[in-house]
């Protein structure tokens, strides 16, 4: 069993903010979905920028959480984002993978694909991996 299980089970207040929905894990990618609210844009009506990390902080981690025992978790220490292109309103699903893993240390990334297929936004993170108390 992997950290995910318990991590779907788990939605904290600012995953459950953003909509966060686990669609699965077919051994190398997790799909999340979340929901870019009306509240989230910005002066020029598309989502703003802080939302879209959030989204990839939490994809990224969770992707992570699947490689992972459920002895285990992560915490972010760097997340670089690009933004490729606007976010509207709406569904917003990530994708995320484990690029590597060394020792106390993963590197995970991600990419935020809208409603129209087109990838908004990527982000790779470094995660440090620590054992549950």
């Amino acid at each position: 069993m992997t950290g995910l299980s318990e991590a779907r089970a788990d939605v904290p207040p600012g995953a459950q903010l953003l909509g966060r929905e686990w669609l699965g894990f077919d051994g190398e990618v997790t799909s999340i979905r979340f929901e870019a609210k009306p509240s989230f844009t910005n002066r020029h009506g598309t989502i703003q920028g802080g939302f879209l990390a959030a989204m990839l902080d939490s994809a990224t981690g969770l992707g992570a959480l699947a490689a992972l025992p459920a002895t285990q978790t992560v915490i972010t220490k760097t997340l670089a984002t690009r933004f490729l292109k606007p976010a509207r309103t709406g569904p917003i699903t990530a994708k995320a993978k484990v690029v590597s893993q060394t020792g106390r240390d993963m590197i995970v990334e991600a990419d935020l694909i809208d409603a129209e297929n087109v990838t908004v936004a990527t982000a790779t993170a470094e995660l440090r991996i620590l054992d549950k108390r």
